[in-house]
């Protein structure tokens, strides 16, 4: 297995499975040979599992046997928590560490099975085109591992002898995303992945293009980041939900779902000056004579 050559200082997120483990032992490798890569390692208990501190102890080994710097976490979240909160919890976590060391960017481990578990995930909760290429590798969230399939990343941890943990909560199949690892990923032969690959490759280039197109469509009608709405209101309902998307996430608005956006097209036409809707997150549009402005309340 060999990653691309990456430059900067990038916090690396460990939880202690094999798909971060192996990650770890690949980038410590390179950094041998690059001295313009500098790796943070941060690791998350989300406090689930009553064994989890001993993913803590197994971190903290590889970190000190590298020589790297280490950050971590015990977020105490509870059995009952959901995929969601749990996702949210770490990634805020996660952010804070990149701010903090001013890192380039952060590292994970999503390999090529993860790829195609969020595809059918999303497609499954109807979360339209985005939902296809959701996970995706940049500068500032760099996924080296997604050409990789699970497969192939655990016959190199015991080909060089790795130490891994499993988290038992990931065999647990009142969870969506396990039961599709379990029961329809595992089923998927060499000619159904490599399709399924193709389809999501086809999709982000077509996302690119129309992201693009969203892009210069909002910079021409944008008021101080701010919509008008008589033209909102003349634009079709498909093309009034995908502007609205894109205006959310050009604000870093992101958690959102497809019901979410369906309700504020909805909500949007006919709402009064003056008045405001809920978002998502303490987000809220407000409306005035003439446009609509994305603010961020506290409450």
């Amino acid at each position: 297995m060999k990653l691309e050559s990456l430059q900067g200082k990038y916090v690396i997120a460990v939880s202690g499975g094999v798909d971060s483990v192996v990650l770890l032992n690949l980038l410590h490798n390179q950094s041998q040979t690059n001295p313009n890569l500098k790796l943070i390692v941060a690791h998350f208990d989300h406090g689930i599992r009553p064994d989890s501190h001993k993913d803590l102890e197994l971190v903290r080994d590889y970190t000190h046997k590298y020589g790297l710097g280490f950050y971590f976490k015990e977020g105490h979240l509870g059995k009952k928590t959901s995929e969601q909160i749990a996702r949210e919890s770490r990634y805020d976590f996660l952010k804070t560490i990149v701010k903090k060391e001013q890192a380039s960017g952060l590292i994970t481990a999503h390999h090529q099975d993860d790829l195609i578990e969020t595809t059918i995930l999303n497609i499954i909760r109807g979360t339209g085109r985005k939902g296809l290429t959701s996970l995706s590798s940049s500068k500032e969230l760099c996924r080296p591992l997604l050409k990789y399939p699970k497969s192939e990343i655990i016959n190199y941890a015991k080909s060089h002898n790795l130490t891994w943990r499993e988290d038992s909560t990931n065999n647990d199949l009142k969870y969506l995303r396990n039961y599709i690892r379990h029961k329809i990923v595992t089923k998927l032969d060499d000619k159904s992945r490599i399709k399924l690959i193709s389809l999501i490759d086809n999709q982000t280039e077509l996302n690119k293009a129309i992201d693009d197109q969203l892009s210069g469509i909002l910079k021409a009608n944008l008021k101080a980041n701010k919509l008008p709405r008589l033209w909102l209101n003349s634009l079709d309902s498909s093309l009034t939900r995908e502007i609205l998307a894109a205006w959310l996430r050009q604000n870093e608005v992101r958690e959102f779902n497809r019901l979410t956006i369906e309700r504020l097209s909805s909500q949007l036409k006919t709402i009064r000056t003056g008045k405001a809707v809920d978002v998502i997150n303490k987000w809220v549009i407000v409306s005035s004579t003439d446009n609509l402005a994305l603010e961020h309340v506290e409450r």
